[in-house]
Parts: C-alpha cells; structure tokens; sequence
C-alpha cells in the first residue's frame, strides 16, 4: 500500500505502519534491541520528517499522471529483471549446502544474556573504539551545522547576562530631590 496508494500522505501512513509491522517481527524473533531501534529511527525521525515534508509539499496528481506511460515499459524491464534475479536466489543455486545445513540447526542457549546485554557488552568492549569515533564523527556534524546555520547580525542587540546579573541597582538608579513646583 505504500507505493500503491495515490496519496502522498497516506502513503507514509503506510510506511509508518510497514515500520511497526516491521518491529512487531522483530520482536518475535527475540531481537528487542533492533525492535526498538526501527521505530525510534525510523518512524520516529524519518518517517516524520517525510510526512511533514509531505503535507507541506504542494502536490499537482494531474502533471503527476501525465508522465506515467512514458517510463512504464522501462520499469517493467526493471520489474523483470528483479523477478529473475529473485527466482535465481530463491530457486537454490545461490545457496549452498552449508548454509542450509547451518540455517536448520538449533539457536544454542546463550546463558541467559539478553540481545541488548549482548549488544552493550561488545559495543562497550570489542568495539568501544569504534563506538566513540562515531558518537565524534556525529558531534562534529552537528557542530558544523549549527556553525553554518549561524549568523550574527551586526544590527540586532544581545543580551549579556553577566554584565545584567552584576550590575549595581545604586549605580543604575539616581534618585534627584525636587523641590515642589520646580520639575526636573
């Protein structure tokens, strides 16, 4: 449905739902860890972003379905191409005998260490360097684009809070005696 439907907004509804199905899969596989992480990243970030971007859009359907028959017969050649690759794997020349020797074995017993222990404990100790260069590649990407994005202006005030919190009420504020009638 989500490249069947005509509705750009309905169609990331579908995604959405396509990530949650998704999940739920994973779930019942016994992999909670990538479960959670399908739906916090991509539904969460991706997903919402293109529904947004969507509904903002101003989508023309009639210019859309104008150009539809010029590229059918070259994504029907793709579509073919993609069938005859799928039946070639799926057919059994791709995969040998020992894969599927090792697919029909039984999931050893992994002393009771759940997927996300498994995953913390070689994140934090196998691959720890890997780990910490990214979360570095990552801070520098966000710092080069709050640097990019930023422009002082020249023309607008800012505040200074230190010189605010410091500053004397004595000295700020002067008190004058005026006679009565006279004014300032």
């Amino acid at each position: 449905m989500v490249i069947a439907s005509r509705n750009p907004v309905h169609s990331v509804l579908f995604l959405i739902l396509a990530f949650f199905n998704a999940s739920g899969i994973f779930m019942l596989a016994g992999a909670e860890f990538l479960a959670l992480l399908l739906i916090v990243v991509y539904v969460g970030a991706v997903a919402v972003l293109f529904l947004f971007v969507v509904m903002m859009l101003d989508v023309d359907f009639a210019e859309m379905r104008e150009g539809f028959l010029q590229y059918l017969p070259i994504g029907a050649m793709i579509a073919i191409v993609l069938a005859i690759e799928l039946i070639l794997v799926l057919g059994g020349n791709a995969i040998g005998p020992e894969a599927a020797a090792t697919a029909v074995q039984p999931i050893p017993d992994m002393d009771k260490v759940s997927n996300i222990q498994a995953i913390g404990d070689l994140l934090y100790t196998r691959y720890i360097f890997f780990f910490q260069l990214s979360g570095m590649v990552l801070l520098v990407a966000m710092i080069g684009a709050i640097v990019l994005t930023l422009h002082h202006k020249p023309n607008v005030r800012r505040q200074n809070i230190a010189v605010q919190v410091n500053r004397d009420a004595k000295a700020a504020i002067k008190n004058v005696n005026v006679e009565p009638g006279q004014g300032i």
